[in-house]
C-alpha cells in the first residue's frame, strides 16, 4: 500500500522532510515506524524514543498498535502544549 506520511515540528526536522509518499507492507504504524527507522541513520533518530511522538491516522489521533488498513495518511508531531 502507499501511503502519505507527514512529518511535524523536530520530527520534520530530524528526517529533512515534511512529507514523502512511502510504499509500505506494514501492517500496524508501530510496523511503519520498524520500516522507515531500517531506511537510514535521520530516521532511526527520529523514531528513537515514541515516548516522545503522537500519531494521527487520516487526521484521526491514534497510537501506534493501530492498523493501516485503509489508512491514507499518517503523520507524526511531538506531543502539544498548552499555553
Amino acid at each position: 500500500m502507499t501511503l502519505d506520511v507527514l512529518y511535524f515540528a523536530w520530527v520534520r526536522e530530524r528526517i529533512g522532510l515534511p512529507r514523502e509518499r512511502v510504499e509500505t507492507g506494514a501492517g500496524t504504524v508501530a510496523e511503519l515506524v520498524a520500516e522507515l527507522r531500517a531506511r537510514e541513520e535521520r530516521y532511526d533518530l527520529a523514531f528513537s524514543d515514541l515516548e516522545t511522538l503522537r500519531v494521527a491516522l487520516d487526521q484521526e489521533l491514534s497510537d501506534f498498535s493501530a492498523p493501516l488498513a485503509g489508512v491514507r495518511e499518517v503523520a507524526f508531531f511531538p506531543p502539544m502544549t498548552g499555553g
